[in-house]
């Protein structure tokens, strides 16, 4: 009886721990590749606002973070850099900052969703039609599976 107890128990653990593996790998090998050096260069000339993302953020951890550079254009806003890999990545405007879940959670209804994030060694994506960068101040990347603060930065 121990036996079967001590196998179950076994083989149980070792089917959460290849779940949370397949959970953290899946995104990482399914990502489409990423806009390329050339692409964020030129996307990123028509920057307005240009900003830093650093891992040392109160919500980051080794899991959750983005390094490198925002640039900011009333069409495009472009990421040059790396983010921690994971599922359902989405980009947000926010009218104040935030560095937390916590914090995204208080002012998430007035904040603007901008698209999907589905590379993780750069970004482009589009302010859809009617959105006002100047209106915000910071840029945000939220994991809406997890509800998982990635990172932000603080642009104006």
């Amino acid at each position: 009886m121990f036996r079967w107890l001590l196998l179950l128990c076994s083989h149980g653990a070792m089917l959460a721990v290849g779940f949370a593996l397949g959970v953290y790998f899946l995104p990482i090998l399914t990502a489409p590749k990423g806009p390329g050096e050339a692409a964020l260069a030129a996307a990123a000339e028509q920057a307005k606002y240009d900003v830093t993302l650093t891992r040392d953020l109160k919500g980051s951890d080794f899991l959750h973070w983005g390094e490198g550079t925002i640039s900011l254009s009333p069409a495009q806003i472009v990421h040059k850099g790396e983010l921690a890999p994971g599922p359902d990545y989405k980009l947000y405007l926010v009218k104040e900052f935030v560095e937390d879940e916590a914090g995204f959670q208080v002012v998430k209804d007035t904040a603007v969703q901008l698209g999907d994030v589905k590379t993780f060694d750069g970004f482009i994506v589009d302010v859809p039609e009617g959105v006002n960068i100047d209106d915000y101040s910071t840029v945000l990347v939220w994991c809406e599976a997890f509800g998982e603060f990635i990172t932000a930065a603080r642009y104006r």
